[in-house]
């Protein structure tokens, strides 16, 4: 990891982005309306907001059965987001079904639906994955923990990775944001979020046209991507679950919050599970990785790809904190740290240019 210090970051922003105004008590009646709806009739013991998101709101759902399910809501439609931010709940049923088809340990998806008539927001329901989350259990790893849950992870990715999908780039053909080949797509990806720029009024450390003209100037890298995998995007540490029993091995017990996924690069996994570092210089992971997948080369090629994927998803962070209203601590680092890696990468892509 980077040596930048990230701040806590706040509780999940889901008054703020569901723009509801509905009691504690009108949201527990309302999930369990759903879950009737979908599970017949079912007694709900024990209803807890889940913190930590920064988009969609989730609540934990105990049962009298001895259930544990978890009911994601999406923004309303009037929420302010980026381009890609829409539908992201059907992305996320999506991804968790064709990941644990490839083996991955991921939820279980038990119902989707989307906005409609009777339907302000959408919403998803899962399995719950027992466990704590890699960053809140971090200080009680020993460093042969890190190391072999990290050669564990580079399993899960490759194995992610095998999954073929239909085209490039966001699985919403509506969005725009996809094509026959990943040029295209990451393309309009890239360029949506710079329009999101202009839209939201986010001030950029580079000129946007520069950033624009990047995936034109390495066209013939991206070119090299030959088949649309599907990546998570999204596998930091607060989505990776880890768990042990009593003071045994710790286990990676799943991967959650697939709503950002798409179908791409396979290396672009790299940079979505590792945003402040550099994954691809992780003996341990990439042993992982390569064990089933032991043709991943990082060439010159493929650096030039994450160094574009990073640019990309630092924009992303650069751009969301408006439409997200993040404030203080946590906007003023994101403010900083995405000038100072947007800089970075732009001069490693100059060095690999060069």
């Amino acid at each position: 990891m980077a040596d930048t210090a990230v701040p806590s970051l706040p509780p999940g922003p889901e008054s703020d982005a569901e723009g509801d105004t509905e009691s504690d008590a009108d949201s527990a009646e309302f999930a369990a309306e759903r879950l009737r709806r979908v599970l017949g009739p079912v007694t709900v013991v024990r209803d807890t907001v889940l913190s930590g998101g920064f988009y969609n709101s989730a609540r934990l759902l105990e049962l009298a059965d001895g259930r544990r399910l978890v009911l994601k809501t999406a923004p309303r439609g009037s929420a302010l987001a980026l381009t890609h931010e829409q539908g992201l709940l059907d992305t996320e049923a999506l991804f968790h079904r064709l990941a644990a088809r490839a083996g991955a340990h991921v939820p279980t998806v038990l119902h989707h639906e989307p906005a409609g008539p009777g339907t302000p927001a959408e919403w998803l329901l899962l399995t719950y994955v027992d466990g704590t989350t890699w960053d809140a259990a971090r200080d009680r790893l020993t460093p042969a923990d890190r190391a072999a849950l990290r050669h564990r992870l580079g399993e899960s990715m490759a194995r992610i990775a095998t999954v073929t999908g239909p085209a490039y780039g966001y699985p919403r053909p509506a969005l725009g944001l996809s094509g026959p080949d990943w040029p295209s797509a990451f393309t309009a990806m890239l360029h949506a979020v710079l329009a999101d720029a202009i839209r939201f009024e986010v001030t950029l450390p580079v000129p946007a046209a520069l950033l624009a003209d990047l995936p034109v100037r390495f066209g013939h890298r991206l070119a090299e991507v030959r088949r649309p995998a599907l990546v998570h995007f999204d596998a930091w540490e607060g989505n990776l679950v880890l768990d042990r029993t009593g003071h045994g091995e710790w286990r990676l017990s799943g991967l959650i919050d697939g709503e950002r996924a798409f179908f791409g690069d396979p290396l672009a996994e790299l940079v979505g599970l590792d945003p402040l570092g550099s994954a691809e210089d992780d003996p341990d992971l990439m042993a992982g990785y390569r064990s089933l997948a032991p043709g991943l080369t990082i060439d010159t090629g493929a650096r030039v790809r994450l160094a574009l994927y990073r640019v990309y998803l630092t924009l992303i962070m650069r751009v969301e904190a408006v439409p997200r209203a993040y404030e203080g601590e946590l906007a003023s680092w994101r403010d900083t740290w995405s000038a100072e890696h947007l800089t970075r990468q732009l001069a490693a892509l100059d060095a690999l240019d060069a």
